[in-house]
């Protein structure tokens, strides 16, 4: 049988893959594998439980609830907040499991279920492994007082706002003599109170746009996947930068005053020399993946700063993080991790420390994400191929060899097989954007030629 739990809970169709008796079965079997590692030794369980903002949500929380409850978990109710929100306040409230109910920047119908261990951390795969192991066996039920009682916790947005200001060294000082002003996307989403109440509490002049959530509008042409909306409100109101969140508000990306993208490169560019400079960056070295622009690589060397690369996914970020002891990683997608200050990639939080930097340095955004020239990326996907022999052919890895040669050092090759599909995804960077679509192409050729299923 496949596998439930992806790389990040397990997700679905609600209503339809992702149901009801799906989220009271998980949720029982959560609290029976983590009872018996001993997580619970010695002491009545306690969960915190959170969603967005997807109607579907309000069903799923009430399932995993009655799951949790009827396993003798006590169970506090956080509403509506950003999943590195749910992440701090599992640890804030020192309970034994989070649970966070999103499919964060996927459309609406979707929705997810994402467990968290004590501190906020996520669920080893070997406890995941055997959640899905102990589905639907039977099991003794507690009665009477055994059951979990089920309660409400009305300062989860405050409390997790308050934590989110307190990362930063102090408030934000005006630019050009007036507070910076802000506008931010909150994609409808889990962060529609607590970011623009955090980015307020700072010091911001705060412009929040798609925070209006109606339980069918997340994500919906708006949040770090739309950012055209974004563009349009900064130029509109004279905003001096824009941020756009997803729709669990895990990821960020922005916008500077002209309307131009910041890529999660270019953020962590700007974060990694910030920490740097405050003697706060470990070894002096930034975590990122594969898929970074190789411009940001070449920005880092120039600054002394040391990039350790990982394969795509912010779960393989943390695990290089956490092995290294590094405080800083994240995606060009615009997941950023801050450890010393969360568990997870926090959008809001990674949002408050590029206005630091704006602040202390007193320059725009553009001119501090200008530290790296992003080199023009283009991305082929192959399809109907075997991905298991792209690194066997000896044609392919000719192929290969000869566009590395032909871009030396100004430009960058690489082949990924898919994870989930019959499809090797072609990434050719290079100085001009003709010349890495030219690259791309050949070896796409040579890639669907020699491994055509």
């Amino acid at each position: 049988m496949a596998r439930l739990f992806g790389t990040d809970g397990v997700r679905g169709l609600a209503n339809e893959t992702l149901t009801a008796e799906l989220a009271v079965d998980l949720s029982v079997a959560a609290a029976h594998v983590l009872g018996e590692a001993g997580v619970f030794s010695g002491h009545r369980p306690v969960a915190v439980v959170g969603r967005d903002t997807r109607v579907s949500g309000q069903f799923l929380e009430a399932a995993v609830v009655a799951g949790l409850a009827s396993a003798g978990v006590d169970v506090h109710l956080l509403g509506v907040l950003p999943t590195p929100g749910v992440a701090y306040l599992t640890d804030a409230l020192g309970a034994d499991l989070g649970v966070m109910l999103s499919a964060s920047h996927n459309p609406m119908p979707d929705n997810g279920i994402k467990f968290l261990a004590r501190g906020g951390v996520k669920l080893d795969d070997t406890i995941e492994i055997a959640i899905e192991r102990r589905l639907r066996e039977p099991w003794d039920r507690p009665t009477g007082a055994g059951v979990g009682r089920v309660s409400t916790y009305d300062r989860a947005v405050e409390k997790y706002a308050d934590h989110l200001v307190s990362t930063l060294a102090g408030p934000l000082r005006p630019v050009g003599g007036r507070p910076i002003r802000v506008v931010l996307d909150c994609a409808h989403g889990a962060a529609s109170e607590a970011g623009p109440r955090a980015l307020a509490a700072a010091g911001a002049d705060v412009v929040a746009i798609c925070a209006d959530p109606d339980g069918l509008n997340i994500n919906d042409g708006c949040g770090s996947t739309h950012l055209e909306v974004l563009q349009k409100a900064v130029l509109e109101h004279g905003a001096d930068v824009g941020f756009a969140l997803d729709g669990d508000a895990d990821r960020c990306l922005a916008v500077d005053h002209e309307g131009n993208v910041v890529d999660g490169d270019q953020i962590l560019a700007v974060l990694a020399l910030s920490m740097r400079d405050a003697g706060l960056l470990h070894a002096d070295t930034v975590v990122a993946t594969v898929m970074s622009n190789l411009g940001f690589v070449q920005a880092m060397r120039r600054e002394g700063v040391g990039v350790r690369q990982t394969k795509v996914g912010d779960r393989y970020v943390l695990e290089a993080m956490k092995a290294g002891g590094y405080c800083l990683g994240g995606e060009q997608s615009g997941h950023v991790i801050m450890s010393d200050h969360a568990t997870t990639g926090d959008g809001i939080l990674t949002a408050l420390h590029v206005l630091a930097r704006m602040s202390e340095r007193q320059l725009p955004l553009a001119e501090l994400a200008g530290v790296m020239d992003r080199l023009p990326q283009v991305l082929v996907n192959v399809s109907g191929v075997d991905k298991a022999r792209t690194d066997e052919d000896a044609l392919v890895a000719v192929a290969v060899a000869e566009a590395e040669a032909e871009l030396g050092e100004t430009g960058r090759v690489l082949l990924r097989p898919s994870g989930t599909e019959a499809l090797v995804r072609v990434m050719v960077e290079a100085p001009s954007a003709d010349q890495a679509q030219d690259v791309a192409d050949r070896l796409a050729e040579v890639v669907r030629k020699q491994l055509t299923l």
